[in-house]
């Protein structure tokens, strides 16, 4: 018996072709990349390679805006635009919308602009270009669902956390954050009853992190 393909629960050809030629050309980095322990951990070291979420991770992104009705989004960090692919995809189904992306890497913010330019969604995304600390620090209003997919950091609290306390009390209740990276001490902020979150992690890639804002 043949196994069955998987079902993307977005319709359209031209953003599927894009998506499916973009998973295609996944490649482990020399080194094992930031967190394979022998890669540098400079981000403009790898300009060339996209680090992004899988597939299915980005279906369940897409299917939550679509339910949810969202309209404003946000992501750190774009990369070469897989994310901003679902998001874009969900707020042009949605009736309109935009994805606020945070990308610091030059040509990654190029290489995810003619992805969406390929996909026809480049009018629903807008990336900004530089650390998402201070890209992400006015997002123009409440937002839906932000995405939390950075670097890794060094000594210190990790960009996911730094990220997470600036763009939380931007996000409305009833909105969602995604985490790809499970750094303990952004999960120990949306776990923690007092940051207005209720959490759970979700068997994608694995362990992802989803969680609630209920205040």
């Amino acid at each position: 018996m043949s196994q069955e393909q998987p079902h993307s629960p977005i319709q359209d050809a031209r953003v599927n072709a894009v998506i499916e030629r973009m998973q295609a050309a996944r490649r482990r980095p020399p080194g094992g990349g930031p967190r394979g322990g022998l890669g540098s951990r400079d981000p403009h070291a790898y300009a060339e390679q996209g680090f992004s979420i899988h597939p299915e991770q980005g279906e369940l992104i897409y299917l939550l805006c679509r339910g949810m009705g969202a309209t404003r989004v946000a992501e750190f960090a774009t990369s070469v635009g897989m994310s901003t692919l679902y998001f874009a995809a969900a707020m042009r189904d949605n009736g309109g919308g935009t994805v606020i992306g945070s990308e610091i890497v030059p040509a990654k913010v190029e290489t995810a602009g003619r992805n969406l330019d390929d996909a026809g969604l480049a009018a629903y995304a807008e990336i900004r270009e530089g650390d998402a600390r201070q890209t992400l620090r006015d997002l123009g209003g409440p937002v839906d669902f932000i995405l939390i997919d950075g670097w890794p950091g060094g000594e210190g609290p990790s960009l996911a956390r730094q990220v997470i306390e600036i763009v939380a009390p931007q996000l409305r209740i009833g909105g969602y954050v995604m985490n790809d990276n499970a750094e303990p001490d952004f999960l120990e902020f949306v776990r923690d009853p007092k940051s207005g979150f209720v959490s759970m992690t979700l068997p994608l890639k694995g362990g992802t992190e989803l969680s609630l804002k209920v205040r």
